[in-house]
């Protein structure tokens, strides 16, 4: 009968094991969707505007209307700074949204990066920037698989990669005025470095924040959260791989 009793337990407490680990698994892959879904919207939005933005006479790329006010005008820093503010405010009032709310900030914040980014169609080629893409991805799910399986806590490497954003932001600041080109090729190799490690411990990060008693709209928000950070991190670690891979036109 103790026995009957002891391997009892021991079935329940694997059942709720493998709950736990399906809940996970299911947890993450919303996560991965949310991310993929918000890359191709920027992928479709960026090649959109640039095909609006550009007049193309026999292989001499020149601004419409559409891209003068894109890339020329005012409007310029209003496509720049708006996937920004929306980040800010989509961080900030997540918890107070639906989960409709919450989908509709994320998608509008992808399209607007599509938007920001589309200039990079007229300064890379084509094939350059997908080939970009294909070393991001494969860098990126790599360094992601690390940080879901690793048993080393990466906690205390969150305080230093949030430190070297912050140099990052100010050295690039700085160059816009010195306009350096060794000073460019640092900042390019430290935020490659930089995002890569973020890479992994965002997705450890993300991994933690699972909790199977959490309510639909909490585990949908979380994952929303959760892909918006590999999200950002993806897009950093490409543009920065960019600089050193990608074809000027």
């Amino acid at each position: 009968m103790a026995n009957f009793d002891q391997n009892r337990m021991q079935t329940g407490v694997g059942a709720q094991d493998s709950a736990i680990d399906q809940g996970l698994r299911s947890y993450m892959l919303s996560v991965y969707n949310y991310m993929a879904g918000g890359l191709a919207i920027t992928g479709v939005v960026a090649w959109l505007a640039f095909q609006a933005a550009v007049i193309d006479t026999n292989g001499v790329l020149s601004l419409s209307s559409v891209g003068q006010a894109l890339y020329a005008s005012p409007l310029k820093w209003v496509v720049m700074l708006a996937p920004l503010g929306l980040v800010f405010f989509l961080s900030a009032r997540i918890s107070k949204m639906s989960i409709a709310a919450a989908q509709i900030s994320f998608w509008s914040f992808a399209g607007l990066m599509g938007l920001s980014l589309s200039s990079v169609f007229l300064i890379y080629t084509g094939a350059s920037i997908t080939q970009t893409f294909f070393v991001t991805a494969a860098t990126f799910g790599s360094l992601s698989l690390y940080g879901y399986t690793t048993k080393r806590d990466l906690t205390a490497m969150g305080s230093f990669l949030f430190m070297g954003v912050i140099g990052l932001i100010i050295a690039s600041l700085v160059n816009i005025f010195l306009q350096s080109s060794a000073l460019q090729f640092a900042v390019s190799v430290l935020g490659v470095l930089i995002f890569a490690g973020l890479t992994a411990y965002d997705t450890q990060r993300i991994k933690s924040m699972y909790f199977e008693g959490d309510s639909l709209a909490t585990a949908s928000k979380k994952a929303i959260m959760g892909a918006l950070a590999l999200y950002l991190d993806f897009i950093n670690m490409f543009m920065f791989l960019l600089q050193f891979l990608g074809d000027r036109r």
